[in-house]
């Protein structure tokens, strides 16, 4: 095997040169003469190295060190991430349907997808995996146990799995997963019709369109819509000009890609008849919306067809393509970036410029351009899409982080589910007094220890005055200012609470209603939905919005 794993990389460098030394004949012996020295390398290793080296692994690595020099985007996909892949692309691969997580040494069910395998079998949300098909999962990663549970359609799996301390044993067959693009759709306030798409896979303009189609059926004086990106971090770049096309004329660009070979750039335009032209439309974003969700929201704000809300996005306007390689393995390769209607690129990092540190420079302001809307209002490139009305992000508390990082509302959710066979509709469900207080004693002899801000510079001040030798002159204050801040943290279950019980109904909506259920239940106190209703709901302030320029 090793000798062939030789032969073969030598093999591909004389390919590799005779290919390109009729283009490039200085470039095309540059690249022979560097791939011979690796693969003299690679065979100095073989015969020298002092332990065993896996030539599968040892290529794996230099791959993936050479790729990372290029951008977070291009990598090699192996064989056995093909499943991965698949799920990226076409929101489907074949498995159970459950998500997993690792706590302590045990695996354990995070979140289960509704009329899926793992939940028709009744399968619940932290029940612990002890085995799949017969081997244990002791010392096993999430990785490791992810990868047993997936496999193709139709092919049984045996769990041996662990709830409150009994032990059962299920059998399920596998089915295609397709995850749902769109995981809540509905009326949120004043006649306004709400879409929340959490990706763009093979299906999401269908499903956006289906979505809006029966908002409208069920609602006829529906005064507008907001399609819902936050968190979305893209996908398929045709699915994004399906989902603009709903909403624009036919005919019209919506992004264009433009790379190092001229003959592969391309122009996408709308192909079908729009649905509404004009009605009302707040897209959401913020700093986790990417790629094709930059699309949507830039193509709609330089179209002017409706008001971009909430944070500056991601800045990500490279295309990538999929490209086979020998032995069924694959190679994600960055090919291009993309340009919205303006012809603005939204791109934010330059990864062709290093600093002193070898990390991408983002672009400068200096280097930014404007561009102009459909109507003539200023936008820019350089750094995602700023929106047209700029909101405040939600920022946890350090006692809300630890509460999530520690299981410890998940926990207490799952306690909750075991207790109660059914709740509330999720819109109706909430957080009683009774409800709250029971968390908090069970979390009283739990450990939810947390480090603030204010409590490490504390500890820095501490370090340099102990340093200066100033400390023992101050120790009574640092000391007297930690009491104050244990004071003060011991308030905060109560100082958070309003933000600590919503955190807690979703989780336990998730128990019962699912994906959906998290949506449905939160979004009536959701500030940047409420904020797009009132948008909506004055055709003054919307027209007004779209008149102006957004923020410099």
């Amino acid at each position: 095997m090793k000798k062939i794993a030789f032969i073969l990389v030598s093999l591909f460098a004389i390919n590799f040169s005779c290919y390109c030394q009729p283009n490039n004949n200085d470039k095309g012996f540059e690249i022979s003469k560097n791939l011979e020295i690796f693969s003299s390398a690679y065979k100095a290793l073989q015969l020298n190295y002092v332990d065993n080296i896996i030539p599968g692994e040892l290529i794996k690595t230099g791959l993936d060190a050479m790729l990372e020099s290029l951008d977070p985007y291009t990598n090699f996909i192996p064989e056995s991430d093909i499943e991965d892949v698949k799920l990226q692309v076409l929101g489907q691969y074949g498995g159970v349907g459950a998500l997993i997580q690792q706590k302590d040494k045990s695996i354990f069910i995070y979140e289960l997808y509704e009329d899926m395998p793992a939940q028709k079998s009744e399968l619940q949300v932290g029940d612990k995996f002890l085995e799949v098909n017969g081997q244990s999962v002791e010392g096993k990663s999430t990785t490791d146990v992810s990868n047993s549970l997936r496999g193709q359609a139709g092919t049984e799996i045996k769990l041996k799995m662990e709830r409150n301390g009994k032990v059962y044993e299920k059998s399920l067959m596998r089915e295609e997963i397709k995850i749902k693009p769109v995981s809540y759709f509905g009326i949120v306030g004043n006649n306004v019709g709400y879409i929340k798409l959490n990706e763009f896979t093979q299906s999401s303009g269908k499903d956006v369109q289906t979505a809006f189609e029966k908002l409208k059926e069920t609602n006829p004086s529906l005064k507008g819509v907001i399609l819902d990106l936050r968190g979305n971090g893209g996908g398929l770049l045709n699915e994004a000009v399906n989902i603009v096309n709903i909403f624009v004329e036919r005919g019209q660009l919506v992004v264009s890609t433009k790379g190092k070979v001229a003959e592969k750039n391309t122009f996408h335009k709308t192909t079908n008849a729009p649905l509404d032209l004009n009605i009302p439309l707040v897209v959401l974003v913020d700093n986790g919306s990417a790629s094709a969700s930059e699309i949507v929201a830039g193509s709609i704000q330089d179209l002017d067809r409706g008001v971009v809300l909430g944070q500056r996005t991601y800045g990500k306007g490279l295309v990538q393509n999929i490209v086979p390689l020998t032995y069924n393995a694959q190679m994600k390769v960055t090919i291009a970036k993309y340009y919205i209607p303006s012809g603005r690129c939204i791109q934010a990092i330059d990864y062709s410029h290093r600093d002193e540190t070898g990390k991408p420079v983002k672009v400068p302001d200096s280097l930014k351009t404007a561009f102009k809307t459909k109507k003539g209002r200023v936008v820019y490139d350089g750094f995602g899409i700023e929106p047209d009305v700029e909101t405040e992000p939600e920022i946890l508390s350090p006692v809300e982080i630890s509460l999530i990082q520690k299981l410890l509302i998940f926990d207490y959710a799952t306690q909750y589910f075991n207790k109660h066979a059914k709740i509330e509709p999720a819109k109706d469900f909430e957080i009683t007094d009774q409800i709250y207080n029971d968390f908090k004693e069970f979390i009283k002899p739990r450990d939810y220890s947390y480090s603030t801000a204010t409590e490490k510079t504390l500890s820095v001040l501490q370090n340099i005055a102990e340093n200066e030798q100033y400390y023992s002159n101050i120790q009574s204050d640092i000391d007297g200012l930690r009491k104050k801040l244990e004071q003060s943290k011991s308030e905060d279950l109560a100082k958070h609470e309003s933000r600590i019980r919503e955190l807690l109904k979703e989780e336990i909506l998730s128990r019962y209603y699912f994906q959906k259920g998290r949506v449905e239940g939160t979004i009536k106190t959701d500030k940047d939905v409420l904020k797009a209703i009132g948008i909506i709901s004055d055709k003054q302030e919307y027209d007004k919005i779209l008149s102006l320029s957004p923020k410099k």
